[in-house]
């Protein structure tokens, strides 16, 4: 993997323009139940899209990225070889009836009870012993290349609930998804998808860092792409102090903010908030004096596309393609991928 753009696309405009600045998508979302099936109704109308964005960009890579509906479901059909290979058949039957490059797989998270699902500690392994049954039933179809992707969460509780390097044996690559690194957990205002670490944050995050991690635990960089956030996070009731809201102590925040498109319109420097670029972290934020948004901006995205370039990394992904209809973050990347 060398200088990937990579866009999770749900509902919203795609144009030719998009498809051709991009050299992959992951359709959001398509749906694994705990019966093995799979379902696409999450992502039915880009499904329908295919075959014109097909004509659009024969070389776009597209990805099916697989969520769970059910709280159970990843759990379950990893947890016995009779599952695995149910799921693992829907999911290359999937790949063909719908012309797609490969499958996508956003579990969040093996071994953490996130967002109310219901997980076993023989995830672990049990993840492993998924994606080779994905793998396997994938590369029966034959005929091209199909690619099998996770996104990971990007700290370390994650690596300590999957098997790496071993997933690497049936991974293409990973998706890190260094946003929301700061959010609701957080109770300091502070950026959420800043590409470096900043000194006095306690709990010293960032992109940088996070797929450093990865690397140390086996994973080859070319392998690894890091995410971008095309929304905001946003912390409110903050006090004036000397650093325009910067790790606040904050009872209230983290939640998610305005779209990028929103940011343009009603916020950067206008209606009271200012907009001001932390050097060290290389990451801008806005204040008015009460709340504190945290975002990817065009200067942001410039240091994180020079950062992947210089070490190696396979490219750069973001979340989600409908949060800026200005385009001018998928310009960027564009321009500085290329």
């Amino acid at each position: 993997m060398k200088n990937e753009i990579i866009g999770y696309v749900g509902s919203g405009a795609f144009t030719e323009e998009d498809a051709r600045k991009l050299t992959g998508i992951n359709l959001a979302f398509g749906e694994l139940h705990n019966d093995g099936t799979v379902t696409c109704n999450g992502c039915k109308e880009k499904i329908e899209m295919i075959p014109q964005i097909r004509q659009w960009n024969k070389d776009l890579r597209i990805m099916l990225s697989m969520v769970q509906p059910d709280p159970d479901a990843f759990t379950v059909c990893c947890a016995t070889e009779q599952m695995r290979n149910k799921a693992a058949a829907a999911l290359a039957e999937a790949a063909v009836k719908y012309d797609l490059d490969g499958i996508d797989l956003d579990w969040e998270y093996p071994c953490v009870p996130s967002n109310g699902s219901v997980v076993s500690l023989d995830d672990k392994h049990n993840f492993t012993l998924f994606c080779a049954a994905i793998r396997k039933a994938l590369d029966a179809i034959g005929g091209r290349k199909y690619y099998l992707t996770i996104a990971a969460g990007a700290d370390v509780y994650y690596v300590n609930c999957v098997e790496l390097p071993a997933l690497m044996e049936y991974l293409d690559y990973i998706n890190v998804m260094t946003y929301d690194l700061k959010c609701g957990f957080h109770a300091l205002a502070g950026h959420h998808t800043a590409l470096f670490s900043k000194d006095g944050d306690v709990f010293r995050n960032s992109c940088a860092q996070a797929l450093e991690l990865f690397v140390e635990n086996g994973v080859s960089p070319d392998r690894l792409l890091m995410g971008a956030a095309f929304y905001s996070r946003k912390w409110e009731d903050l006090k004036d102090n000397q650093n325009h809201g910067l790790l606040e102590l904050c009872a209230k925040g983290g939640g998610y903010g305005p779209d990028y498109d929103i940011l343009v319109k009603d916020y950067i420097d206008k209606n009271g908030y200012t907009c001001y670029w932390d050097e060290e972290a290389q990451a801008p934020w806005l204040f008015d004096g009460t709340t504190f948004l945290s975002y990817d901006d065009p200067r942001s995205l410039k240091a994180k596309a020079a950062y992947v370039k210089e070490k190696g990394y396979g490219g750069i992904f973001y979340w989600e393609h409908k949060c800026d209809s200005t385009r001018v973050l998928l310009d960027t990347l564009y321009e500085e991928m290329k």
